[in-house]
């Protein structure tokens, strides 16, 4: 069983999670907080494997809790929290140290959530607890149905080809890969290949996020909007909830975004992304998966491989969790397995020899 301590101030966000994690049957909730203090008393008598944490709380923040937490007794810290737009500056400087997923907090009383959120929410749990064991602790897991990216984008015929000379990069990424993005992206130069985004996180948040990027690298960071141009020196970053899918025409590469069902688990879903990729880029195509639990990206990243891409796995030390890097490489679909700040470097290489 995975332990987990929830500290937020909201009671009824306490018992809202407490009611979707219990009902997974490798999760569950051992103690909860109305605030840092009172989750510092209970940390005398129990230790969670998980903490799921909120960032604006009374008496103390989240913040300081976790830069606390992680300089005394480490615990994989998840950051639960509203809509962005306030305090997302707090979101990625808790990642930045050490907090290792972020998720929305609950919808109370909604359908969707308790249907949709938790399954993601669950997923969250167990790649922290992951991240610090580097096993999964539960033989049997009570999960909901994995789709597969059929239900958003059918498989092509095998006929299906574009000419096309432009190289374009798509990347995948989950837990931990928020940091893992920063250091790629800020490798990159100003005239790189155009760079779309998969990267696991809540809606509301992956504007902020690119905005954050964006000021911190020398290429062009964004969130991606629909149909929006694909174009060298520009990265454009799925928006949270939202699927994107690589689309061509003519010689202009662009993005589609839209709705659908969760795609292996995850929406927007890497899967969705390397599939359209290796329908209209083929052989000009370069994909990267990075960090992450699970085997999202993984079929996807095949697809391209056979449509004649290159693609790059993050290795197994530089990896939060090497989730979904290795399942990819047990399919055989990567050609070149490298440390995460070589990936940069062999992206232009590679981009300038195709």
């Amino acid at each position: 069983m995975i332990d987990v301590m929830i500290i937020d101030d909201s009671a009824v966000v306490r018992r809202t999670m407490t009611e979707v994690l219990s009902s997974q049957a490798d999760i569950q909730v051992i103690a909860t907080a109305s605030d840092p203090y009172d989750a510092a008393e209970k940390l005398k008598s129990c230790v969670p494997d998980v903490i799921v944490l909120d960032i604006e709380m009374p008496r103390m923040d989240g913040l300081t809790f976790l830069k606390k937490l992680m300089s005394q007794h480490p615990i994989p810290v998840i950051i639960c929290s509203s809509k962005a737009e306030d305090g997302s500056n707090n979101v990625f400087q808790a990642m930045q140290f050490g907090a290792v997923d972020i998720i929305q907090k609950p919808k109370i009383g909604t359908r969707d959530f308790i249907e949709e959120s938790g399954v993601m929410i669950s997923d969250a749990i167990r790649a922290a607890n992951m991240s610090k064991v580097k096993k999964i602790t539960a033989a049997n897991l009570t999960v909901a149905p994995k789709l597969t990216a059929d239900v958003i984008m059918p498989m092509p015929a095998p006929n299906v080809f574009i000419e096309t000379t432009e190289s374009v990069v798509v990347v995948g990424a989950s837990t931990g890969g928020t940091e893992a993005l920063k250091v790629f992206l800020e490798q990159l130069p100003i005239d790189c290949p155009g760079v779309v985004v998969v990267q696991h996180m809540p809606e509301h948040f992956t504007a902020a996020f690119a905005s954050r990027l964006d000021s911190t690298c020398e290429v062009s960071v964004k969130e991606a909007q629909d149909n929006d141009s694909v174009l060298r020196g520009r990265v454009l970053i799925a928006p949270g909830n939202k699927h994107v899918l690589l689309k061509r025409a003519g010689a202009r590469y662009f993005v589609e975004v839209k709705t659908g069902p969760l795609v292996s688990r995850h929406r927007p879903s890497v899967d969705v992304l390397f599939r359209s990729t290796a329908r209209y880029a083929g052989k000009n195509a370069i994909g990267v998966i990075m960090t992450g639990m699970g085997d999202d990206g993984s079929h996807g990243m095949l697809e391209m491989k056979n449509a004649g891409a290159f693609t790059i796995a993050q290795n197994e030390e530089t990896c939060v969790v090497f989730g979904m890097p290795k399942e990819a490489i047990k399919l055989g679909a990567v050609d070149k397995i490298v440390p995460l700040e070589e990936i940069a470097d062999l992206v232009i290489k590679k981009s300038k020899a195709r």
